[in-house]
């Protein structure tokens, strides 16, 4: 059953609110005074909308909304706060609110407001039992991610796209997937069966760039011999991905804002406005908050598009998720291709984890394509990358130590079957005899390279012992088959194996 919970330390207020809700919606309201009686409420009651007080000047209420939402993320929530102080509602719906009410609350729009906030609920809960969900681990549309910065950025692209309406502001550098996300607003929102119509503000030059957005009538200027429709009428009842946001130019800035406030433009020498019934989603790489101070972007128009800001984090920042991205490149410029790259060697995920990827994941798709083409069918080392991705290891270092990996005695020798006749050897670096000492080692060295290393090793060999047969290497390395499959599966070295002649088993 649906309720609501009023929280706000004004007795009267909250009762004769309460008492209009209860006339108008029927559902039960329930009442705090206090965030901390709040949230014992629901602790022992299942509430579906919060509408609480801002509880200025601590500003409780933000930490109310954030303690809900991390307890039970079905709950809508709402937030009164003073007519006028717009860092308060960006403050709010950056906590996760879905809606605010400007106070002194207006009981007819607080009622309209409980309305929406209650239908949102019921879909969203709708959406979970029946709907998909968006795979965490493996991303979403195309969208990498297991670093808490990403899954956060997952939950967020989950609630805001049930919604349809509110406009959003994707912030991120270059190269970090801003039109992706855009894509995953719209595929998960209920316009997806609508048009998502994208537009790169920066890629178009000023002059053209108001005729692409808003269309233009016949006659409108020399060479206009027909009316022409505007990514906005295309994106009709769909989304419109607005790139590079901060490289409009003021005047088109204007017109814009009446999209957002009135629903409605008018084309390139029009004079019939035209509704829109569209959600625009906007993205820049730039500070726009400075662009505002500094006068290149409207304040007003700032505020309309930021109602619900994104965030995403860049690579250098989610360094966790670049074997998982380099994994999936793979994959996808392997397709087709008689032969393919491998894998990655350990002393070379060292030191792409190193780099600081000004680039972002588009630099690293661009990396892993260049692999793909130049050392095809072969596991990619440190030495394999360009100069620029190597500046963060020692390789001298690794060199050096890679006689110690090799000295470690390998497990007793057990009788080997023969080989398969297309089978050949393992490269010596591989299978080298051990030296009787342990050299010392002289320069530092990234210990986790060295035992990754070190394990493929003992893989390596243990295989080449028994001729590529897991089961028994398994035993060998007094392993779990499915322990080694899933090593072998992790370190990329199937393929390794394939081009030496051992088959999967």
């Amino acid at each position: 059953m649906r309720s609501i919970l009023l929280v706000d330390n004004d007795r009267h207020g909250r009762e004769s609110l309460a008492t209009m809700l209860r006339k108008d919606i029927d559902c039960p309201v329930l009442e705090a005074e206090t965030p901390e009686e709040a949230l014992a409420v629901l602790d022992s009651q299942d509430v579906s909308l919060l509408i609480t007080d801002l509880f200025p000047p601590k500003n409780l209420g933000v930490e109310l909304v954030k303690s809900v939402l991390r307890k039970n993320p079905e709950v809508v929530s709402v937030v009164a706060v003073p007519a006028g102080d717009r860092e308060a509602m960006v403050r709010i719906l950056q906590a996760g609110a879905l809606f605010y009410l400007n106070k002194p609350v207006d009981f007819d729009e607080a009622i309209i407001v409980a309305a929406r906030s209650l239908e949102h609920h019921d879909l969203q809960i709708h959406k979970e039992k029946r709907g998909p969900k968006i795979r965490k681990t493996e991303g979403f549309h195309g969208i990498i991610g297991q670093a808490s910065g990403m899954q956060t950025l997952f939950g967020m692209i989950e609630r805001v796209a049930e919604d349809g309406e509110s406009t959003v502001l994707i912030q991120g550098e270059s190269g970090t997937g801003k039109e992706m996300v855009a894509k995953a607003l719209h595929a998960f929102s209920p316009r997806a069966g609508k048009n998502f119509v994208p537009l790169n503000c920066a890629a178009i030059p000023d002059d053209l760039l108001e005729s692409e957005l808003f269309g233009y009538v016949k006659g409108a200027f020399t060479g206009a011999n027909q009316s022409k429709q505007g990514r906005i009428q295309y994106a009709e009842g769909g989304t419109l991905f607005l790139d590079e946001i901060g490289d409009m130019k003021p005047a088109l800035q204007a017109k814009l804002l009446r999209v957002l406030q009135e629903k409605e433009f008018e084309p390139v020498g029009g004079v019939k406005p035209i509704q829109a019934d569209v959600r625009i989603v906007a993205a820049t790489h730039r500070h726009l908050e400075d662009a505002v101070k500094k006068g290149l972007f409207r304040e007003d128009l700032y505020y309309r598009l930021s109602v619900v800001p994104l965030q995403i984090p860049p690579l250098r920042e989610r360094k966790e998720d670049i074997p998982l991205l380099i994994e999936k490149f793979m994959q996808v410029y392997n397709r087709g291709r008689k032969r393919g790259l491998a894998g990655f060697a350990g002393d070379a995920l060292a030191a792409l984890q190193n780099y600081a990827w000004p680039g972002n994941v588009r630099e690293l798709e661009n990396l892993v394509q260049r692999l793909a083409i130049l050392h095809a069918d072969g596991l990619v080392t440190a030495a394999d990358l360009p100069e620029k991705y190597r500046a963060g290891v020692d390789i001298s270092a690794v060199a050096e130590v890679a006689p110690v990996l090799r000295s470690v005695p390998a497990p007793a020798p057990v009788p080997a079957p023969e080989l398969p006749a297309a089978a050949v050897p393992l490269p010596t670096s591989v299978t080298a005899d051990a030296p009787a000492e342990v050299a010392p080692l002289e320069s530092p060295a990234d210990f986790n390279t060295l035992v990754s290393d070190f394990e493929d090793r003992l893989i390596l060999q243990a295989l080449s012992r028994t001729g590529g047969n897991k089961k028994e290497a398994a035993e060998l390395l007094n392993l779990k088959r499915t322990t080694l499959l899933e090593k072998i599966k992790k370190k990329q070295l199937d393929s390794l194996l394939a081009r030496v002649g051992y088959k999967k088993d």
